[in-house]
């Protein structure tokens, strides 16, 4: 067919479907005339609802609608969009008249698809205004003029497939026998679900609707994935806590999307604001832009933070000078262990300063201690080294030389903006400035970090929720949630069990990184590093390959890149231990003419390019493929790097062996679909 038929073809295409719209709508004003009472302007809008009911919505209109003022809502809509709960008005009352009204309404239809998995944030009130141009938000509640309504409901963010729409709907009618299924006459009724064996009262089968809901989800985009709550996992985010709470668990158990459902769900029920921090600085973009898609009524409330730019901004805010310098602070150390460090016992436990660096990064200043001591009689948790009496006070004769350079160039470290800002958050000469806090990957902070969030909130119901998991911490040293005087108590700590994220290839290659490292949680309690988890998800591959040299390496590694299916490298990820070995990829992979992405500059959105970054950098993350370069690189794990895996002799050899396979661990599990592992052979 040439260009002029094509061209005709589409332009007698664009005429039916006009032609059917303009049909469908003279059928939905015969039909919304029937609501006699109802006034003209109100008419309309049902009659753009009833339109919806073409194109597979379904609608619930209140039986008493416009007779009398006594209905919360007056229709329930469910669509590709989630569930809306809808008012209409014809403007004679302001719009705080009708809030306390649907937002119960509202609440009662959460409940009412709780039971079948529905997300909070999947159900949304609208004020509809008959004969008026609006949008805008009150609170949580959308207010839509006439006009505007049709097309914002159409262009919501598709949650649900069509057989979840049946569902709900025929859900949220037996639970509300006031309203009243509506849908355009001349429009065939679709045919009734046939009954399946274990299905509640025939009307339809809950353990389908999920397995369609989670089969759905993984075809998605990554990025839609990682916002998917799980049905399992909805009571989990309405939760009323009656003081601090954890959610813990093992990698890929969805812990991370729980805590942003969570926001969405606690910003819709409070007034305040909502803090959710975690330590990396990349995340909180990655995060924010998540959490906008999922609930952008609510999105503006919930500030994403990483904790260290937080602290640097309160101090800011209220007048405590901060001079954070790294590379003067740095230098200060490297003085101090050339002057005392260096000639004193502790270069015969290690020679290298970085241990006795992260020693007082972690152990002495992450803890906020202040007095010898203090540190001669702390557990040093996570820590391998023994170190007697002698030891701990060579260590602080190093701290304590650190300081005073540190103080004489006017600079301060990472440590003291949260140590400044704890003592500032003490004070408490306000109220708590955020109504919540969510902490999340809380393993990767120092106690004094955590003693500063819990600080903000305090114990109240519903204050603080951590997030995190002590397997896959990536820094030293480490403390429990006691040391920071948080009781979790009963149900308050919940542990995750079920990976929705790897299959049983990928996670059984991780799991063997880490099987001998058994590790302390928050909690205290020693768990051995071969964790069982269930399992929902198969169909993964774990890819290793092995070459000689690295350049044949490399050249498998861009054959594997350049095979994926068209589409996928928006979906993947290409991970190193290291920003040098970064530095070499992304030069590798640009002569190659492979776009990338690196991942300190991803904020959540699809790009179709490679994901490049650290195995820390992409903690928080995952990703449909992820490709490990030279992952054996790691000490500790067949290593020709650093000292060979199995001669370890010096406990510091062997801590930081551990924390390197922890890392791996991570990197490794943020894969979904494929796990490829390159590996150069060496002697």
């Amino acid at each position: 067919m040439g260009a002029g038929g094509a061209a005709s073809q589409r332009t007698q295409e664009a005429r039916r479907q006009e032609r059917l719209l303009r049909e469908q709508w003279h059928a939905a004003r015969r039909q919304a005339l029937r609501w006699d009472t109802a006034g003209e302007g109100e008419q309309r809008v049902l009659a753009q609802l009833l339109v919806l009911t073409a194109r597979g919505w379904r609608l619930l209109v209140d039986r008493r609608w416009s007779r009398t003022p006594a209905a919360d809502a007056d229709m329930l809509l469910v669509g590709p969009g989630g569930v809306f709960v809808l008012d209409v008005t014809a403007g004679r009352e302001p719009a705080e008249g009708h809030a306390p009204g649907l937002l119960a309404a509202t609440k009662a239809a959460e409940s009412a698809v709780a039971s079948l998995g529905m997300s909070p944030v999947a159900v949304q009130p609208v004020l509809v205004f008959a004969g008026q141009r609006l949008d805008a938000s009150l609170g949580r509640i959308r207010l839509l003029g006439e006009h505007e309504i049709g097309p914002v409901l159409l262009s919501q963010r598709h949650r649900l497939r069509a057989e979840s729409v049946r569902a709900i709907a025929d859900h949220l009618e037996r639970v509300f026998p006031g309203y009243a299924g509506s849908a355009i006459d001349q429009r065939p009724a679709p045919a009734p679900e046939p009954h399946r064996p274990g299905s509640p009262d025939g009307l339809f089968d809950v353990q389908g609707l999920r397995d369609a809901a989670l089969a759905g989800a993984r075809r998605a985009p990554i990025e839609q994935w990682m916002t998917f709550l799980h049905p399992d996992q909805v009571a989990l985010v309405r939760r009323d806590w009656s003081g601090p709470a954890r959610i813990s668990g093992p990698a890929g158990t969805g812990k991370t999307v729980v805590a942003l459902h969570r926001a969405a769900h606690l910003a819709r029920r409070t007034t305040g604001r909502i803090l959710y921090v975690t330590f990396a600085n990349n995340l909180p973009r990655v995060q924010s832009t998540f959490l906008k898609a999922m609930a952008p009524a609510v999105a503006d409330r919930v500030d994403f933070r990483s904790l260290h730019s937080w602290a640097q901004e309160f101090l800011q805010e209220r007048g405590i000078p901060v001079r954070l310098h790294g590379d003067k602070a740095e230098t200060a150390f490297s003085l101090a262990w050339k002057n005392v460090g260096r000639a004193s016992r502790l270069a015969a436990l290690d020679p290298a300063p970085t241990y006795w660096h992260e020693e007082i990064d972690h152990v002495i200043k992450g803890r906020g201690l202040t007095r010898f001591e203090e540190y001669a009689a702390v557990p040093r948790r996570r820590r391998r080294a023994s170190l007697h009496r002698t030891h701990r006070q060579a260590v602080w004769e190093l701290y304590e030389a650190y300081e005073a350079l540190r103080g004489e160039r006017g600079v301060h470290d990472f440590n003291d903006v949260l140590s400044l800002a704890l003592v500032e958050a003490s004070r408490r000469r306000e109220g708590p400035p955020y109504a919540a806090v969510i902490v999340d990957e809380v393993q990767d902070l120092t106690l004094v970090g955590v003693r500063l969030l819990h600080a903000l909130v305090g114990d109240v119901p519903n204050g603080l929720l951590l997030v995190g998991d002590g397997q896959q911490t990536v820094y030293p040293g480490g403390f429990r949630l006691t040391d920071a005087g948080i009781d979790i108590r009963g149900d308050r700590g919940q542990v995750l069990r079920t990976n929705y994220r790897n299959s049983k290839q990928i996670l059984d290659a991780a799991l063997t990184v880490v099987a001998d490292d058994a590790f302390e949680d928050l909690d205290g309690v020693r768990t051995s590093g071969r964790r069982d988890v269930d399992l929902t998800y198969h169909d993964g591959d774990v890819v290793r390959v092995t070459r000689p040299t690295v350049e044949a390496h490399d050249r498998e590694l861009l054959d594997a890149l350049r095979s994926l299916p068209e589409g996928a490298l928006a979906d993947t990820a290409l991970l190193c231990p290291s920003m040098r070995a970064v530095g070499d990829y992304q030069r590798l992979l640009t002569q190659a003419g492979i776009p990338v992405c690196q991942l300190e500059h991803y904020d959540g959105r699809a790009v179709d390019a490679v994901k490049l970054g650290t195995y820390r950098r992409a903690k928080g993350l995952e990703f449909k493929n992820v490709f490990l370069p030279r992952h054996d690189t790691v000490p500790g794990h067949g290593a020709p790097a650093g000292t060979p895996a199995g001669t370890e002799t010096s406990e510091t050899a062997r801590e930081r062996a551990e924390l390197l396979r922890s890392r791996l661990f991570v990197a490794m599990t943020r894969a979904r679909d494929l796990l490829w592992l390159g590996s150069v052979t060496t002697g």
